[in-house]
């Protein structure tokens, strides 16, 4: 048996209880939080975002919860970094680290290393962009699988933009960028099981469209006025989130009350079905069917996890 500790991760849609399931099994294991969550790291944005209550924050420990003013930016590169050493953290304190989060990127620069390679060379990256323009995707996919075969296997012909940068990265490093990938996952320094919450369509939609009842009712409205109090407006990435773009639309007149409640409610079921797609193209993840009696849940979540280890 491999002697990398093994972290616990639960993720997947928004509104399939990952919070409230996270928060008891940290509880029963000995746990502390890593929020996995590309807008809970945000200030203010603590409805629209269904951040962990106060009380659920002093019960378990969190963490990237918070963190940053909305006009900040944080990549999923820099979250991936600062969480694995938080993850050595936590394990160095002999307790659990638990990875919760819906945002694919994050959770993906996390368990496997996002390397993001050398910066930009203008003249490079415009040589390519004109052979773009002038031969199309096929032909700069066909120089990749001579340079790196095994990144062009992986892109998709429909997105020009990773041909380019693979091809951009070999050319300044003379390196293929599936090799700095792999070097990369090669420093890991813990394994990761993911686990994530499985409803029919239908229950998740109607989660959905509850969250966003409950969300109007605690004050979402409110919340975003006083974030534009605040100086934070659509000008800034945190604010480019489903909800508060909406409600920023109709706190300027576009949108009157009962359109803003339906496009929130139409852009979050969109928001998880992406996400659906996401997680479930990584097989590696273990999906448990949701119970609507929460502690079900819980305790199926915690069999399978204990049955790793």
């Amino acid at each position: 048996m491999s002697s990398v500790p093994t972290v616990l991760a639960i993720v997947g849609p928004t509104a399939s209880a990952k919070t409230p399931v996270s928060i008891q099994l940290a509880r029963l294991l000995n746990g502390e939080i890593i929020s996995a969550d590309s807008r809970q790291v945000y200030k203010y944005l603590d409805i629209g975002t269904a951040k962990p209550t106060p009380e659920d924050l002093k019960a378990v420990p969190h963490h990237f919860i918070s963190v940053f003013d909305p006009d900040g930016d944080y990549s999923a590169g820099e979250f991936g970094g600062d969480a694995r050493q938080k993850v050595l953290d936590v394990l160095s304190r002999h307790k659990l680290p638990i990875v919760v989060g819906g945002s694919g990127l994050y959770v993906r620069a996390l368990i496997d290393g996002l390397f993001e390679g050398p910066g930009k060379d203008p003249e490079i990256r415009q040589q390519l962009e004109d052979r773009l323009a002038t031969h199309g995707p096929s032909a700069l996919l066909e120089t990749l699988k001579k340079v790196d075969p095994t990144s062009a296997v992986n892109i998709d012909v429909t997105k020009p933009r990773r041909i380019i940068r693979a091809l951009e990265v070999y050319y300044i490093t003379g390196i293929p960028i599936s090799r700095l990938h792999h070097e990369a996952r090669k420093t890991q320094q813990f394994r990761v099981a993911q686990f994530a919450i499985m409803w029919e369509r239908e229950s998740l939609y109607q989660k959905i469209n509850d969250r966003v009842e409950d969300m109007m009712r605690q004050g979402f409205v409110e919340e975003v006025r006083g974030l534009l109090g605040r100086g934070f407006d659509s000008r800034y990435n945190a604010m480019n989130t489903v909800g508060y773009r909406e409600l920023l639309q109709h706190l300027s007149g576009e949108l009157n009350a009962a359109e803003v409640v339906d496009l929130i409610k139409q852009n979050t079921r969109r928001l998880a079905k992406r996400q659906l797609t996401w997680f479930r193209a990584d097989k590696r993840i273990r999906w448990i069917k949701g119970r609507e009696d929460l502690n079900e849940t819980v305790d199926q979540l915690r069999g399978k996890w204990e049955e790793l280890n």
